[in-house]
């Protein structure tokens, strides 16, 4: 842009060639090329050479209110140059300095030290002053743990000992979410940039437009269908507003949505991604790591709520069209058939992404690479609307991976901080004991306070930030209660992620009425009534197995019916629509029936209840739809779109 300096081109030269060494490093890792030559290193030395050259580049390329920089100062440039070669010492000598750490060396400290100030300060530039406060806030706890009262005081830490373990334990900032960043979700990023430069980006939001853009409301069901395609690749429920929201908002405003629901929906529907298999972002990676269980399962286990959430939103874009007469849009697009024919290359390395996931049961990372692989190929063989893979491209999407990698680098190291801390004060299982013992036997007490700290701590922060850190307070006192742990992992993943659409800090819906113009607290409140059965789910997959894809495939589909059902019910209670308008006690007889229908074992009295329930929720419904007046509603809401 004109007018706006440009940092120094060797400033962009040398991040682009770290971006790419970021990449280059990844790849050659998980196709195991140090073994193959002969050569012994540890994950430890690998996760350091990544985590110092993510520091440099986020020194080098933001400033002290972490935008992006026309200049580098001296004192950031000394701070990128120190973290460089810290942490290649660290990756290059990591062996023999394990070997030493009983005895403390000071290079050890001196790495420590570094690593803490230098994540730190990165977390503060990059994901804000929420996340940086609540690590220090547990950093500081560490130093004064031996003088707290009561149960959650811990053992006798100095600062320099401190340091040590956090800034260089293997149990701390080189710990699982690292290794997750650095290893899986790396790759995934490649595979996703990749496909959006190949044009892959613009497939799938052409393919949802010819699918749903005909449809009643079919604007709203672009964005819906648009977003969970998009998202479940992005891994992001801001980019993906912000990238898919630049062309739906504006349907669904032309098509008679108002600005608030313009830009609920949107929110909704983007922060559902990160819940939808099969990719689901960095979390469910990591939640992997966490129980120790195949990527598969945890995918399995995220089916079926993930069909419910957007079973509701769809639901609700659809009756809110019909209550306010919203048709399809009128200009002309592509048909399916002609999105296929111009795009059904990409198809091809995203069939072989889930043949390889669930089919081969192969590892996450080898299937991503796999799948990247297959881009490459199809990228350089057919386009798609002017985009093409080419030499150039590629060598971009090796710096544009690198570089957006950074922030999610950084926020894995400081959340090995928080891990570090709970393992070295005892802090982890003194507040599992207190929160357990706080509630007592009450399940749903505990979910309840537990939902609120997720809600609460998971604002302003990222997502994998949010899990680790939720992973690490909330859900041992859940599996301590007895919950399942998938259970518990996915409840926590739902309710930081509800954090994105929860006001006052809706990052997800303010980032959606920037475009819409609405306000922002109007636009946050509106997201939470679109995106109001992601609130309720988590409790009915705790309360009911079968949800999350446990027990016999009969029982699996006859809960998913009824949840179904009861979702429906209860959003056309809050729409106040179904074929005609509701009056309040229609609505209120539908959300009480609906609810009933919910497979809430502490609301109902069992699973025969929620059939009598679902069974008078159909009945209401057809009812509903044939009584006098229906079709005389149905004409008028023609009349009015028309």
């Amino acid at each position: 842009m004109s007018g706006v300096a440009q940092p120094p081109r060797w400033v962009n030269r040398t991040i682009g060639a770290l971006a790419t060494i970021m990449c280059v490093a990844c790849i050659l890792w998980n196709l195991e090329t140090h073994t193959r030559l002969g050569f012994a290193v540890l994950r430890q030395q690998y996760m350091a050479l990544q985590l110092g050259l993510a520091l440099v580049i986020c020194f080098l390329r933001y400033g002290w209110h972490g935008d992006e920089k026309p200049r580098v100062g001296w004192l950031d440039g000394a701070i990128a140059a120190t973290c460089f070669v810290v942490l290649m010492y660290a990756a290059w000598d990591f062996a023999w300095l394990l070997r030493e750490q009983a005895y403390r060396p000071w290079q050890i400290t001196v790495i420590g030290t570094v690593v803490t100030i230098a994540v730190m300060e990165g977390i503060r530039r990059r994901a804000g002053w929420m996340l940086f406060s609540i690590v220090a806030v547990f950093l500081v706890y560490a130093l004064f743990a031996d003088l707290v009262p009561g149960r959650l005081i811990g053992r006798e830490l100095s600062p320099v000992r401190l340091v040590q373990y956090v800034g260089f334990d293997p149990s701390a900032v080189f710990s699982t979410p690292l290794a997750v960043g650095t290893i899986i979700v790396l790759l995934f990023v490649f595979f996703g940039q990749l496909l959006f430069a190949a044009g892959g980006g613009a497939f799938f939001t052409d393919l949802a437009m010819a699918a749903t853009g005909r449809a009643r409301g079919g604007s709203a069901k672009i964005s819906v269908v648009g977003s969970a395609l998009f998202g479940s690749i992005s891994g992001s429920a801001v980019s993906n507003v912000v990238t898919t929201g630049v062309i739906t908002i504006p349907l669904m405003k032309r098509g008679g949505y108002s600005d608030e629901d313009s830009g609920a929906i949107e929110a909704v529907a983007s922060t559902g991604g990160q819940l939808t298999p099969p990719i689901m972002g960095a979390a469910a990676f990591l939640m992997a790591e966490f129980l120790e269980i195949p990527y598969i399962s945890v995918a399995a286990a995220a089916l079926v709520p993930a069909i419910l959430y957007y079973l509701s939103v769809f639901a609700q874009v659809d009756l809110i069209a019909g209550r306010d007469g919203i048709s399809a849009p009128d200009e002309e697009r592509m048909t399916v058939v002609q999105v296929l024919r111009d795009g059904w290359h990409f198809l091809f390395p995203f069939g072989l992404l889930l043949v390889a996931l669930f089919w081969w049961r192969m590892d996450p990372e080898d299937s991503a690479l796999l799948a990247s692989v297959a881009i490459v190929v199809v990228g350089f063989l057919r386009g798609y609307q002017g985009n093409r893979l080419t030499l150039e491209t590629l060598g971009q999407v090796f710096v544009k991976t690198g570089t957006s990698m950074v922030d999610l680098i950084l926020v894995v190291a400081s959340a090995g901080f928080v891990i570090g801390v709970l393992n070295v004060t005892g802090l982890g299982f003194a507040l599992t004991l207190v929160l357990v013992d706080a509630v007592g036997s009450n399940v749903v007490l505990l979910l309840l306070i537990s939902a609120l700290i997720c809600v609460i701590l998971g604002m302003g922060m990222p997502t994998s930030g949010v899990y680790v850190l939720l992973a690490a307070l909330v859900a041992p006192s859940l599996v301590e209660a007895g919950i399942q742990p998938i259970a518990a992992h996915l409840f926590i993943l739902y309710f930081g992620m509800m954090s994105m659409i929860t006001p006052p800090v809706a990052l997800a819906a303010f980032a959606a009425a920037t475009i819409t113009g609405a306000g922002a607290l109007r636009t946050g409140l509106a997201a939470m009534r679109v995106g109001w059965a992601a609130f309720i789910l988590p409790f009915a997959f705790v309360a009911t197995p079968a949800l999350l894809m446990q027990g016999s495939w009969a029982e699996i589909a006859l809960t998913g019916g009824l949840a179904g059902i009861g979702i429906i019910a209860v959003t056309a209670g809050v729409v106040g629509y179904w074929g005609r308008p509701l009056n309040m006690g229609l609505r209120l007889l539908a959300v009480a029936l609906g609810a009933f229908s919910l497979p809430l074992g502490f609301l109902t009295l069992g699973q025969t209840s929620e059939i009598i329930a679902a069974c008078a929720a159909i009945a209401l419904a057809i009812a509903l739809h044939f009584l006098p007046g229906a079709e005389t509603a149905r004409a008028t809401t023609a009349s009015q779109s028309d």
